[in-house]
Order: C-alpha cells, then sequence, then structure tokens
C-alpha cells in the first residue's frame, strides 16, 4: 500500500520505486466496462511513457494492483500484448476489489508486475490447442486466445470449452461472439435459465461433443481448482502428454515477489514458481488437486 507519510506526494512515487520494488508505477484508468453484475474490464495506461512503451507481459503473467490508501491485490492480465493494451478482469470479491469498482475513468491506480511464468506460448508453437475454462478463468485465457489468433499461422486448431454457473455468469460475450466466427466454441452452464440453447452440466460433459485428440496437441486451463483433477482426468484420457497440459492457479498471492510466503503450495510460490505449472509438476504438489 502506498504510504503518504513515507513518500509525501503520489508523483514521488516512481522514484521511490527505484530503491523499493513494492512501489507501484502510477496507470489511469481509461475505460471501465461492465462484463457482469460483480465483474467489470479496466483498460489502463502508465503515466509515465517510458514505462508504457516498455511494458512487456505474456498470457497467463499477473499484476499488482494497487487502490492506495486500501491495499492492493493480484489480477491475472486479460489482454493479449499483440493488442498493446494493458486490461483487467476484476471480481468484486473482497474489501480492495469492492474499492476499485468504485473507482471511475479517469481515476489513478498503482500497478507493479508482470509477474509469475505465464503460458508458454513459443513452446506450443505447432501444437493444436485446447483452452479450457471456468467461470472468471477465462480472464487470463481471453489474452492466450487472442495471442494465438493474432499469430494463427504458428499455431494448430484452437478449440475452446467454457463452463459457467449459469448465462449470466458468462463473461466477454462481445470476444465470444468474435471468437465463434474463427474457432470452435463451446459453453456448458450448470444451470440453465429460460431461453437457454446450448449444454448445461460441468465444463467435462463438453469433451464428449467434439472429437479431441491430444497426441499433437496441448491444453492451457484455468478455472476454480476443483475442476482441475476432473478436467486432467479427461485430458489424460484423450492422449494428452502431462507436460503439455498447463494450468493457472492463483493462490492467495499477497507480494508477487515470493517473500510473503501466502502462496505457498507444497515447496513452490504460486507467484514466482507459477502461477502456471505443468500437470506433471503439480502431481508433485500436495494440495494442488
Amino acid at each position: 500500500m502506498y504510504r503518504p507519510d513515507l513518500f509525501g506526494s503520489i508523483e514521488k512515487i516512481d522514484s521511490a520505486r527505484i530503491k523499493n520494488p513494492f512501489i507501484p508505477h502510477l496507470a489511469k484508468i481509461e475505460k471501465i466496462e461492465r462484463l457482469s453484475e460483480d465483474t467489470r474490464m479496466y483498460t489502463v495506461k502508465f503515466k509515465d511513457k517510458n514505462v508504457e512503451k516498455g511494458f512487456s507481459y505474456l498470457p497467463g503473467q499477473f499484476v499488482m494492483v494497487t487502490h492506495f490508501g486500501i491495499g492492493e491485490v493480484a489480477i491475472s492480465l486479460c489482454s493479449s500484448p499483440t493488442k498493446r493494451k494493458v486490461q483487467l478482469t476484476i471480481r468484486k470479491v473482497g474489501t480492495v476489489t469492492e474499492k476499485i469498482h468504485e473507482l471511475e475513468e479517469g481515476a489513478v491506480v498503482g500497478i507493479r508486475g508482470p509477474y509469475g511464468n505465464g503460458f508458454p506460448m513459443d513452446k506450443i508453437k505447432g501444437k493444436d490447442v485446447l483452452v479450457v475454462g471456468g467461470g472468471i478463468g477465462l480472464a487470463p485465457l481471453r489474452g492466450a486466445i487472442d495471442y494465438i489468433l493474432d499469430n494463427k499461422k504458428e499455431y494448430g486448431k484452437i478449440t475452446v470449452f467454457l463452463g459457467c454457473r449459469e448465462p449470466a455468469a458468462i463473461l466477454f460475450s462481445k470476444d465470444i461472439e468474435r471468437w465463434k466466427k474463427k474457432i470452435e466454441f463451446l459453453i456448458s452452464v450448470d444451470k440453465a435459465c429460460e431461453g437457454w440453447k446450448g449444454y448445461v452440466g460441468v465444463v467435462t460433459t463438453l469433451f464428449d461433443k467434439v472429437e479431441i485428440d491430444g497426441k499433437n496437441g496441448c491444453a492451457i486451463v484455468c478455472g476454480p481448482p476443483v475442476m482441475y483433477r476432473f478436467v486432467g482426468n479427461e485430458l489424460i484420457k484423450r492422449n494428452f502428454a502431462k507436460e503439455d497440459i498447463y494450468y493457472s492457479l492463483e493462490r492467495r498471492m499477497k507480494c508477487g515477489l515470493g517473500k510473503c510466503g501466502h502462496c505457498l503450495i507444497a515447496h513452490k510460490f504460486t507467484c514466482v514458481d507459477g502461477p502456471v505449472f505443468t500437470h506433471f509438476d503439480a502431481e508433485t504438489l500436495e494440495g494442488f488437486f
């Protein structure tokens, strides 16, 4: 959290940050888009032009977002670096995110990062890609999907499975309509409403709807941790190698630098060693599945 008593005016943050990696860069909220009742997407731009120009990241990485005077929270980047935008999807789930939801366009927040390893976009080139998302887990996957589509010649076939509680909880509806014109995109909801014509059931029910063979494929997965074991079982049954299954795990990340220990799982720090782990690595981490 920014401390006015230590650093003075907010404009002094950048000079202080040189000595302290916990001091964020200043960023202006340029656009706020409502995705659902409790979820919004924020497009931000760094106030320092050099920071804006030099900010690079991989799909699957995250940043720490500061609401000055309130606190900070780990948020996945939901944009693709190919779009030259920095976008964050924030769900209202606690004090900090609730206060961020009260901010309006033009407000200033702090951002430090990016952190974590992200999805191995170079390593999966030439492979068919199956993307499996659950709920807000589609947020970091959104960047990966757009990255692949913007570099389509370097990847094989891309298929997306998305599971949500109910139709009203489906995020990025405009993006989904755009993606459906280019790739196979299947959605299933736990509870249907009147007028819903899609699939009903947990996300793993989608595996029986299309033919999937992982011999020349990889899978990137993000959603509630409870779904990983079941999704992993379906992937392995369909010939995906354990080294080619990637899970993004968000686990109580507080500092992003591997210092506080809040995100420790077995012997790994989620914020430094992850948040992306292969199925092979996940099996060695007690408590992952």
